[in-house]
């Protein structure tokens, strides 16, 4: 077996190469792509193992070493790090870290989605990244009209509104602007449409994100969102988890008898957490439990962006809740589930 150690870099990659049939141990500093190509093409036929930290920019690389026939796994980069003592970094130095960890088996290996999942996260990413180049432009048309006296807030997107809009007289400058962004909105429009129906399509598609949109709030964005980025739900033993990977759950600081409590620790997917909350709003509506759950921690808080963190998390648990049992959201509210805290749904 042929066991390498890879420090992967944009540019180049250092490895730590082991063979332990005949104990030949090196060191080596490949450039991207091709000179890596024809390396790793040397080893084709052998049984290889290659050890990398979870970084950016690797997806040809993978899929390289997948069609040579290789194996490879993605560590978890702080706990990779963790387990350096000395304080001096080098390439090498991290190359020979990840060889010994595969080597002692502490690889500390994480879940990587497929090639199909990946691509499917694209169609969300970019109509997410699309949206928001909508919002920036109906933002800077608001500021046209409000510097011009006309507050007509979401309805200045009506027919009459725009109308209104484009009869404002303004300078030269500010008269291009207008246009220039008023062609570009009416360009994202369709642009927008298209993607919402291919986000429709690939969750009508899949059980599983079907069941989620059960549950109110959650529309095929946010199903799928889920489903995809959360993956194979059982590899999390409880619910404390699942938020915990969303990044749902307070920085800890404690130490003694003094609990400290900070923001929430942002350590998972942004995109999620932002579906989560905006699902949040319109379950709250829908939803008594949700509902109750907002007021109580409004009115202890003081802050309602506490208490739509905390309605997000909730909505996530359950989310969460309804993989793992697959069952649909009418089954949550009644039934065994029902009465229930998430925390504790789903235990014997």
């Amino acid at each position: 077996m042929v066991i390498i150690g890879c420090d992967f870099h944009p540019s180049f990659q250092q490895i730590a190469l082991l063979d332990t049939e005949s104990g030949e141990y090196r060191q080596m500093r490949l450039e991207h792509k091709e000179p890596a190509r024809i390396f790793y093409e040397s080893l084709r036929g052998k049984e290889v193992v290659i050890g990398i930290e979870a970084c950016g920019y690797t997806h040809w690389f993978e899929q390289m070493v997948a069609e040579m026939g290789h194996r490879l796994r993605v560590g978890d980069a702080a706990k990779i790090r963790a387990t350096m003592t000395r304080r001096q970094k080098t390439d090498k130095r991290d190359a020979d870290q990840i060889l010994l960890l595969l080597r002692e088996n502490r690889f500390p290996e994480i879940w990587v989605p497929t090639v199909e999942q990946r691509d499917l996260k694209q169609l969300l990413i970019h109509r997410d990244k699309r949206v928001r180049m909508r919002t920036q432009v109906k933002n800077q048309l608001q500021a046209i009209a409000l510097n011009q006296g006309l507050r007509l807030g979401f309805k200045l997107w009506s027919k009459e509104g725009l109308e209104q809009l484009r009869a404002l007289p303004l300078m030269p400058y500010a008269r291009r602007r207008r246009e220039e962004l008023l062609e570009l909105l009416e360009g994202m429009e369709p642009e927008l449409a298209a993607l919402d129906k291919a986000v429709e399509q690939e969750a009508l598609a899949r059980p599983e994100v079907r069941r989620l949109m059960t549950h109110p709030g959650v529309g095929p964005v946010t199903g799928l969102a889920y489903v995809l980025i959360m993956g194979d739900v059982s590899r999390f033993c409880r619910a404390r988890k699942v938020a915990s990977y969303i990044g749902l759950i307070p920085v800890e600081d404690s130490s003694a008898d003094k609990q400290r409590l900070g923001h929430i620790s942002k350590q998972g997917s942004p995109l999620l957490r932002f579906l989560l909350v905006e699902a949040g709003h319109i379950a709250v509506r829908r939803d008594a439990e949700l509902r109750r759950c907002y007021s109580r921690v409004r009115q202890r808080s003081h802050h309602a962006g506490v208490a739509k963190v905390a309605v997000a998390r909730k909505l996530a648990v359950r989310l969460y809740w309804m993989l793992r049992l697959q069952i649909e959201y009418a089954q949550l509210r009644v039934g065994p589930y029902a009465g229930k805290p998430e925390s504790s749904r789903g235990r014997k």
